[in-house]
């Protein structure tokens, strides 16, 4: 069933989405073109570095992050598929759009290769050792259901349980 992009917005924790397994998409099919362009949209309108299908209610393998370069430009990543290519790893603060006000450091390795399809269903693949390759692993991370307050210290989730129970008590 196709989705309308203009009904799609945010989903907050703790919606259920949220914790499901995106399901792969077809790179192909318009719909799916328009969703992620939709998502871009939404994206720059919120500030944001990247956002997953399941932040706006779809439980598909796709998000849109910035382009480095040009801030105003995103780029969508479907059926992405990340591969770690550095021993090395860093903790820095994350925040995300679906958990407002909820900050914490997250230790993730520092290079990173991914592949996927464009928007136009064409192969294409990048790697990076540098911030961005950060946004890949979080956004990816929706894509299985983990929210950044899995990843982050005991300490820094005990420092954001008073605003983990504020949203789920909205909800």
């Amino acid at each position: 069933m196709p989705v309308d992009p203009n009904t799609l917005m945010l989903v907050y924790y703790p919606d259920p989405i949220l914790k499901k397994i995106a399901k792969e998409i077809d790179p192909k099919d318009k719909n799916v073109q328009a969703v992620a362009k939709k998502m871009i949209e939404i994206m720059i309108e919120e500030n944001g570095l990247g956002l997953a299908a399941p932040q706006v209610g779809l439980s598909w393998r796709l998000f849109v992050t910035r382009v480095p370069e040009d801030e105003e430009v995103g780029i969508a990543w479907l059926n992405p598929k990340l591969e770690v290519i550095s021993d090395e790893s860093e903790i820095d603060e994350e925040g995300c759009l679906s958990m407002p006000e909820i900050r914490g450091g997250v230790r993730r390795p520092i290079g990173i290769k991914i592949s996927g399809h464009d928007f136009d269903g064409k192969k294409m693949s990048a790697q990076s050792d540098d911030f961005i390759a950060r946004i890949w692993q979080h956004e990816n991370d929706h894509l299985d259901g983990v929210l950044i307050t899995e990843k982050m210290s005991a300490m820094d989730r005990l420092v954001n349980r008073r605003r983990i129970r504020d949203l789920e008590r909205a909800r």
